[in-house]
């Protein structure tokens, strides 16, 4: 188990914003930090709820499993963001996984504990309540990709919103700095690995991306947003 961390490491994390040096330390308290190595389960799906969560390092992903197997990813967690939390509240049990996609530390608070913060400080519970509205509208949004838009348009969408989150200005242009597979893009889009290897194919042809078996990195951004915004094709000068 690593040492407790400085409250500082708190201060940055959208769930305790707000909060001042004493509250912060607080917090720190009450939290178990843990490490994990890579491929790594913090949580299982169905499993009773007995903490929330919070990143300080690596790179956790979310996946939920349906009745018939079939996986799709919910989301990557990076550094300061929260997770395994609204659990706590609903129905007790862990709705997903939550794997170790590189090594990773996190601080995690026993339910009874989160409960107490956020009966003494309000803004924790303000903060949470934040955070899950805009986890819900983002996953409304990709019901409706899902729903309405063709399959190019998802997967441009899809690595558009890993670079936002966790992309890297590298010489050949923006990497998303975590190891991502097809198989993965594949399950965050409701589509099939052959689709997401030809069509990664095809842009690696056209020069827009470049993907190893582990690694994507966005060689012309802008043209993956013309394909994710459906836009006309910008014609070459002269």
């Amino acid at each position: 188990m690593p040492p407790p961390p400085d409250p500082a490491v708190l201060r940055g994390m959208p769930l305790f914003a707000g909060l001042d040096a004493d509250a912060l330390a607080e917090a720190v308290a009450l939290a178990r930090p843990r490490r994990h190595a890579r491929g790594a389960a913090l949580f299982t799906q169905g499993e009773p709820a007995a903490a929330g969560h919070a990143l300080i390092d690596g790179r956790v992903k979310i996946v939920q499993t349906g009745p018939d197997g079939q996986q799709v990813v919910m989301r990557f967690i990076g550094p300061g963001e929260m997770f395994g939390t609204l659990a706590i509240f609903t129905d007790g049990l862990y709705p997903a996984d939550a794997v170790a996609v590189a090594d990773c530390v996190e601080l995690s608070w026993p339910a009874a504990a989160m409960t107490e913060l956020m009966d003494r400080h309000p803004v924790i519970a303000r903060n949470a309540l934040s955070i899950v509205g805009g986890r819900l509208r983002e996953v409304q949004n990709r019901l409706r990709e899902i729903a309405t838009e063709r399959v190019e348009r998802r997967i441009a969408h899809a690595l558009l919103r890993l670079v936002r989150q966790a992309g890297r200005r590298v010489e050949a242009g923006v990497e998303i700095d975590f190891p991502l597979s097809r198989q993965d893009v594949a399950e965050m889009t409701g589509t099939t690995l052959h689709t997401v290897s030809r069509t990664l194919s095809a842009w690696e042809s056209q020069g827009i991306v470049e993907s190893g078996r582990q690694q994507v990195v966005i060689r012309k951004p802008h043209a993956l947003v013309t394909i994710a915004e459906d836009l006309p094709p910008v014609p070459p000068r002269g």
